[in-house]
């Protein structure tokens, strides 16, 4: 089975896909499909951030960054099963799974589609700072791809049920702030993908600040604030 194909199938004819998903078609098989393809394409993205500190750290963030973005799936996708069957639907947890996984394969084709840019920087640029901020913003753009396209693919299938759609539309939007958060401050936990070429190789760095403070502070070590 080429796994690579449904992903293509989803982009190229997402309708489809959405209508396939909502009548319950091979939902076994895209959800494997697409955690394989989406596991790939952030492995190769992965492999080239951590490029910055040696192979041990290609290794290491060729496994974290797929493990991010399903770890974020796996931690907010039983909140929005549990408050959708609790308005009434039907759909089984699998359905969800498929469409939450297919949003962020989007997310992977895209890093993937940007891989080329950051590679060219990553030889041409030894500025462990900005090299951070770039990537920052590559995944802060791409995640927000992926999030408009997981918001626009539930609205299609909920489009036919006219109870509660505008406070399910609401709950959604919320969810949608949740899973945002969760996902940045689980990046931080799961910290190095990068790796800083000053210090020593470590699986995970100790849990310190969070996320938004260290951005904040990227942004003034540029600027020459800090």
């Amino acid at each position: 089975m080429n796994h690579f194909s449904i992903v293509m199938e989803f982009l190229g004819d997402r309708q489809r896909f959405l209508k396939e998903v909502d009548q319950g078609i091979k939902i076994d098989i895209k959800i494997i499909s697409l955690l394989i393809a989406s596991s790939g394409f952030f492995g190769i993205y992965g492999s080239i951030i951590g490029s910055f500190s040696g192979p041990v750290q290609i290794i290491s963030s060729a496994i974290k960054l797929p493990a991010l973005y399903l770890l974020t799936l796996l931690i907010c996708l039983p909140t929005l099963y549990l408050y959708e069957i609790s308005l009434g639907c039907k759909r089984s947890f699998g359905q969800y799974l498929v469409l939450l996984l297919a949003a962020t394969s989007v997310i992977s084709v895209m890093l993937f589609g940007f891989a080329p840019i950051t590679f060219f920087f990553r030889l041409s640029i030894h500025d462990y700072q900005f090299f951070q901020l770039l990537n920052l913003v590559i995944l802060g753009i791409t995640g927000l791809i992926g999030i408009n396209v997981f918001y626009q693919c539930m609205r299609f299938i909920t489009e036919q049920e006219a109870e509660n759609k505008k406070y399910r539309t609401r709950l959604l939007k919320a969810w949608l702030v949740l899973y945002g958060f969760v996902g940045s401050q689980l990046g931080w936990t799961l910290r190095p993908f990068f790796g800083d070429p000053g210090q020593p190789f470590a699986v995970f760095r100790d849990l310190e600040s969070n996320f938004y403070m260290h951005v904040l502070e990227l942004i003034g070590k540029i600027l020459g604030w800090v």
